[in-house]
């Protein structure tokens, strides 16, 4: 698709058109897992937490993460899409919107990266192995569980609908299940969906086709997309580029967000900072708290932090397709956000800068020069074990 350069970039804090939703800004709260959720439904702190968000400025909060099946969660309180979990979604949505902003919902299957023991079903995957985190082996998904899992998406999309949201985020990334497909470290299959890249992101394109064919007009869709798997043999940018190209062509997303990093297997390879490996030891039941301080290091690497990380990597693919992007990675003032404007980026996606001033918009607008305080440390990464995600710096 050949894309018209603009001739002045647009204010970031100006109204945007994401498919078919206005937002009030190009800002978007990024999914953060919020462990708030309590047996897979709405909980008052997890309203109060993505108001917060909302009344302090951002175009659009992101509830992270909304799985498409019971075995696709990561723990066993985490939402899934049922219409047992709709009046809760219902109060969610209608308390965002009444603070102005616009509010999406990722949705996705963990696959390799769920804990069966906590999940209840099968940690899929594409092929056999063993997961070191949950000490236990994924299950190589049948034809049959990866239709169901399609078909989960679509379903995911209209209860959305049904609930208010304004956009879905497809998670594309982070080798939960699509992810897995997508690497050839982990992907060894030998049917239609594995050895070429196109056998390969078979699935990552059926899935976000389901979720359009079932969102239409009524939602805007986005897909979460890895650039790098952070792992030798994984997922890469080559790749990357040509799977966003597909995506683009199909039709079925109204703006891409590149990510980067492995929750399975390098998962600090997307938030660059410090490796809190102390902490993560410290909620970790044993034999594996034990191993995570003997060995963490190893697993849990630390990565130098620099505003916008991820645009160099990001810019290969905005080179490569005319959709309309979110630059995620080290968003933390306005510099960096009018260097995404300029460089054709249409929105700007914020995570652990929020968590540490979920004002921050509404300030940025006041004083252009505000900067984020976020250091990170990486710690708020720990809190998801102790009651839900929240910067230890805040009062």
């Amino acid at each position: 698709m050949t894309r018209t350069k603009r001739t002045t970039p647009p204010d970031v804090f100006a109204p945007a058109k994401l498919g078919p939703v206005s937002l009030r800004n190009r800002t978007i709260k990024a999914a953060t897992y919020e462990n708030m959720a309590r047996h897979g439904l709405v909980t008052q702190p997890l309203i109060d937490f993505h108001v917060e968000h909302a009344a302090g400025g951002v175009g659009m909060t992101t509830v992270a993460y909304c799985a498409v099946a019971k075995e696709g969660r990561t723990d066993g309180h985490q939402i899934y899409w049922r219409p047992e979990a709709l009046p809760g979604l219902r109060r969610l949505t209608e308390a965002v919107h009444a603070e102005g902003a616009a509010i999406s919902a990722q949705i996705g299957h963990s696959g390799p990266v769920g804990n069966s023991r906590v999940t209840g079903g099968p940690a899929l995957s594409p092929s056999r192995f063993f997961n070191a985190q949950s000490l236990r082996p994924t299950a190589p998904a049948t034809r049959a569980d990866l239709d169901r899992v399609v078909r989960a998406h679509g379903d995911a999309a209209r209860m959305a609908i049904e609930a208010g949201f304004d956009a879905v985020e497809v998670h594309l990334g982070h080798n939960y299940l699509a992810s897995s497909f997508l690497s050839p470290k982990l992907n060894r299959r030998k049917d239609d969906y594995g050895g070429s890249l196109e056998n390969r992101a078979r699935l990552a394109l059926e899935i976000t086709r389901a979720v359009r064919e079932a969102a239409g007009d009524g939602l805007a869709v986005l897909a979460k997309l890895n650039m790098d798997d952070g792992v030798p043999g994984g997922f890469w940018l080559d790749e990357a580029i040509v799977v966003a190209q597909w995506l683009e062509r199909s039709g079925t997303i109204d703006a891409l967000e590149m990510t980067a990093g492995s929750s399975l297997l390098n998962p600090m390879y997307l938030f660059k900072g410090d490796a809190p490996v102390r902490e993560f030891a410290a909620h970790m039941p044993e034999p594996v708290k034990t191993g995570v301080k003997l060995v963490g290091r190893y697993f849990l690497r630390g990565y130098p932090y620099q505003d916008g990380y991820l645009l160099d990597d990001a810019r290969q693919i905005r080179a490569a397709v005319g959709l309309p992007m979110v630059l995620l990675g080290g968003v933390t003032n306005r510099a960096i956000m009018d260097q995404a404007m300029a460089e054709d980026f249409q929105f700007v996606a914020m995570g652990r800068a929020l968590l540490r001033e979920p004002d921050l918009i509404n300030r940025m607008q006041k004083e252009p020069r505000t900067r984020s305080l976020c250091n990170h440390n990486n710690k708020c990464m720990t809190t998801i074990f102790s009651g839900g995600t929240r910067c230890l710096l805040r009062p």
